[in-house]
Parts: structure tokens; C-alpha cells; sequence
């Protein structure tokens, strides 16, 4: 029996990216001074987008315009990471790219014990990003404490699980998918995808800061 080769292919796939910004050490010990210094009410979200809890603080969506050389020199690790993964995904040129302007609304969260955040996605941007500037002490007890989690969009993807799908390799496996953040890591998403962060159980603290964004043409201005 003659038969061509067996041709597997990727489909309804989600793009994701991460990436450490190297020595970021210095740069997170800045951050978290500032960050910390910041958790007050002058810089709270006065819209929370999510059900208030005192565990967690969100700061107001401003974040990038603060003029301190730490938070510039996160801005552009950032938004210059986001834009080579678009370039990469649709093939643009750095002409092309030149051509767009990228907007966005970044934040932060602190996160202290038992705190989290439900899951969400962002139906008014296209990327969006979450860089690590300290994931907080971990908990033996429980694995997922402050985990990242991404949930799976297929619905009754495992409805019947026997020997032929239980151990399919990524990227064809399903269920969600949970990230332990390092200092330092951006991750970076569709804003479409559903996310979540797990209750996190350490004494200390968790420090994240978001963004999300979309894209204009500057021709159109």
C-alpha cells in the first residue's frame, strides 16, 4: 500500500512568547522601592477590574508615563518586545513597523498572602504582557501558589481521555497551562486568551506589572 508521509499541523494555535531581561537584578531592586512607595491610595486603580480584595493592590493604568529612568528602561524592554514579536508573527518589515504606533495601559499589582486574581482576558487591546519584578516566596504546600495560569480555549477538548490522547506532547496536549514567573521573565500573550493568577500562599509579596496594548497607523493621525 503506497502512501505519502504523515503531515501534522498546528491548528487554532495560540502564539505565546517569553523572554529574561539579563542582569535585571539592579533593575528589580529599583522597581520594588518605587513600586512599594507607590502602593497608597494616590496611586490605586479607582476602577478596579476586578472584585476588590485588600491581599492585592492595582495601581492605575498610567504606569509608563512616570518619568524615574526604572520604569523608561522597563517601558522600552517592553514595548520594543511586544512589537518584534508582532513583526514576527505578521511578517512586517522595520519600515512597516515604523509605520505603527503602539498605545498602551500598563500597571501594577501587589500581591500579598491568599491574594489573586479571577479569570479574565482584555477585549479592548491586541497583546498584552506581564513582566515579573519579584514572584514572592514560594509555598511547598501548595505547587500553585502565584502561579500564572493560561486556561485552555477548547471546550470539551478532554470530554473521553484513553491511552491515544492522555499523553499527546505540546502543542497538541490540553488543560491549562500555569507559569511560575522568575524575576526578571515577560511573558507576553493575545489578549484574547484567558488568564488567571492562583491564590498566592508566601508571606512576603508578589510584584507584577502589566500592559496591554494595540496599534494605530501613524499615517492615519
Amino acid at each position: 500500500m503506497n502512501k505519502t508521509p504523515l503531515s501534522t499541523f498546528a491548528l487554532f494555535a495560540t502564539p505565546m512568547a517569553t523572554r529574561t531581561l539579563e542582569g535585571a537584578d539592579g533593575l528589580n531592586r529599583e522597581l520594588e522601592e518605587l513600586l512599594l512607595a507607590r502602593e497608597t491610595d494616590q496611586y490605586r486603580n479607582p476602577y478596579p477590574t476586578h472584585m476588590e480584595q485588600q491581599e492585592v493592590f492595582e495601581s492605575n493604568f498610567d504606569m509608563f508615563r512616570w518619568p524615574e529612568p526604572c520604569i523608561q528602561t522597563l517601558r522600552a524592554f517592553m514595548m520594543e518586545s511586544i512589537a518584534e514579536l508582532v513583526a514576527e508573527l505578521s511578517g512586517y518589515t522595520s519600515e512597516e513597523m515604523a509605520g505603527l504606533q503602539i498605545h498602551n495601559h500598563t500597571w501594577f499589582h501587589v500581591t500579598r498572602h491568599a491574594g489573586s486574581f479571577v479569570s479574565h482576558n482584555h477585549p479592548m487591546a491586541s497583546w498584552s504582557a506581564v513582566y515579573c519584578v519579584r514572584p514572592g516566596e514560594q509555598a511547598p504546600e501548595r505547587r500553585d501558589s502565584g502561579v500564572l495560569r493560561f486556561m485552555d480555549p477548547r471546550p470539551g477538548c478532554n470530554m473521553f481521555m484513553d491511552p491515544a490522547n492522555v499523553k499527546v506532547r505540546m502543542p497538541f496536549n490540553f488543560g491549562h497551562y500555569s507559569m511560575r514567573l522568575a524575576p526578571g521573565q515577560l511573558v507576553i500573550f493575545p489578549s484574547y486568551a484567558m488568564h488567571e493568577v492562583a491564590p498566592f500562599m508566601g508571606r512576603d509579596c508578589r510584584i507584577t506589572v502589566a500592559t496591554n496594548c494595540w496599534f494605530t497607523s501613524r499615517a492615519k493621525r
